[in-house]
């Protein structure tokens, strides 16, 4: 299951936001069923980025975002968060 969320970060952000979502990626990290994670920027639109998780499930995923550990560090940026689905059923592997 991949979980991916676009944000929508202001230039004189960027740095803060990468080093927030670090701090986030770190703790994802830490969580039955993750298996990676990463933080993307768009090289056409820098303000557009991406974080990108991949777990053994999706109830994997959704336990992982009710710990305090991550919730302390994630809801902060929801804020930044692109309103779209973000969930997706990996349906072709190669």
């Amino acid at each position: 299951m991949l979980a991916i969320t676009r944000y929508r970060v202001p230039a004189d952000r960027a740095e803060t936001f990468a080093a927030e979502m670090d701090a986030v990626l770190e703790t994802l990290a830490a969580s039955p069923g993750y298996r990676s994670g990463r933080l993307a920027r768009t090289v056409d639109d820098p303000d557009l980025w991406a974080l990108v998780t991949e777990w053994e499930g999706a109830g994997f995923y959704r336990r992982a975002l009710g710990v305090y550990d991550v919730r302390l560090r994630f809801i902060p940026l929801a804020a930044l968060a692109v309103d779209e689905p973000g969930a997706y059923e990996v349906v072709a592997s190669r």
